[in-house]
């Protein structure tokens, strides 16, 4: 058994690693677990980590504004400084995952990635370049599906290295007994929005505030607005005129279980949300992907999500049409027959089963090379 350092920033993370770290321990590993401080927003994180029953045992705070990467890497390093881990597990793509990931390798102490190979191919987005540092540095690969393992094997990550396991938030919605709802008691439009691309830019901004107008003929609209769009949506003021609008209820970050009843409720959800993407597929509703690129593929080919961007009022436009062809009778009824790519729910107990297997330890080890027999790396054996 192992002894697992697990840092996590953001509400997604808790959400998905909360029923890793379960399995880890009832399996008998040893797990430390990290608040690295990224989100300070109690709805974000602190929150939901009580909910969910994750306490950290060790509990980070970040400076504001600037230099809070370099932050990160410094509470990291001082983390691991302290605690005898054999293996650093992150997941995702915050920021706190190449910080762990850079940390733990400083430390000389293997590397896990949970949630690898995801690819947006967008060379815009952060998130992209967190996966990639971490893609460079993990020893260990938790792939969530054959799509993600094949990005990773394109990159030439060894396949004894990934490990397709699925994704933890089909453990969690298992856990918290959320069932799909029949398509026909299902109603209105679920919209979430936080993503800097979208809600940092003034014009996007505006076009989803339309956006949301309109998808009010759908049914009734319900719009829980994160920390950050609130904050734009002020600014901007386009707060008032979005709470005015008929048939759209504007709410603060709901809790975990209200949004999933939510979100099971709903005939389509709008959003630029990674994760949803993956609730929604395992709850059976279709989803409006406002953004351009995803790193959620299987939805895509599945035809139960749409990329629609909101960078002109023909996209905008697009999206609102997505959302009425999605929630027809008969789409809406074929996409909750779909089964859901992302995984069985049976996330953590593989990962934790993983990391106990004997035959996985010589991938953890960090041992230096030695080609002075003449032997040269790119020649195979």
């Amino acid at each position: 058994m192992k002894h697992v350092l697990v840092p996590f920033g953001t509400r997604p993370e808790v959400i998905k690693l909360a029923p890793v770290v379960r399995a880890m321990r009832a399996a008998g590993h040893t797990v430390t677990t990290v608040d690295t401080g990224q989100h300070a927003d109690a709805a974000m994180s602190g929150d939901v980590q009580r909910t969910l029953g994750l306490t950290p045992d060790v509990r980070l705070t970040l400076p504001t504004g600037s230099g809070r990467l370099g932050a990160l890497l410094t509470g990291a390093a001082g983390v691991l400084a302290g605690v005898p881990a054999d293996v650093v597990l992150a997941l995702g793509d915050t920021h706190t995952v190449p910080a762990y990931a850079l940390a733990a390798r400083g430390a000389g102490i293997p590397f896990a990635h949970l949630e690898a190979g995801l690819r947006s191919f967008n060379p815009r987005s952060l998130e992209e370049v967190n996966r990639r540092v971490a893609a460079a540095i993990a020893q260990l690969h938790f792939a969530p599906t054959a799509r993600a393992a094949a990005f990773l094997a394109a990159e030439g990550v060894p396949a004894a290295r990934v490990f397709v396991v699925g994704n933890p938030v089909i453990d969690a919605l298992r856990e918290h007994g959320i069932a799909p709802v029949p398509p026909t008691a299902r109603t209105g439009v679920l919209v979430t929005a936080h993503r800097a691309s979208n809600v940092d830019d003034p014009d996007r901004l505006a076009r989803l505030v339309d956006v949301i107008a309109r998808l009010a003929a759908i049914g009734p609209v319900r719009f829980p607005i994160h920390p950050r769009t609130r904050a734009r949506l002020l600014s901007a003021g386009l707060l008032e005129q979005l709470a005015a609008l008929p048939g759209v209820t504007c709410e603060d970050p709901l809790p975990y279980d209200d949004l999933l009843r939510a979100l099971a409720g709903a005939r389509v959800v709008v959003t630029d949300s990674g994760g949803l993407q993956e609730e929604a597929a395992y709850l059976g509703v279709p989803v409006v992907v406002l953004r351009r690129s995803t790193p959620r593929w299987e939805g895509v080919e599945a035809g139960s999500a749409v990329l629609t961007g909101i960078t002109s009022d023909a996209e905008a436009s697009g999206a609102v049409a997505a959302a009425h062809r999605l929630s027809s009778p008969d789409t809406l009824a074929h996409i909750a027959s779909m089964p859901c790519p992302y995984g069985d729910g049976d996330t953590g107990t593989r990962v934790a089963a993983l990391l106990a297997d004997p035959a996985v330890d010589p991938l953890l080890a960090l041992d230096e090379p030695d080609y002075t027999d003449g032997t040269r790396p790119w020649i195979a054996a």
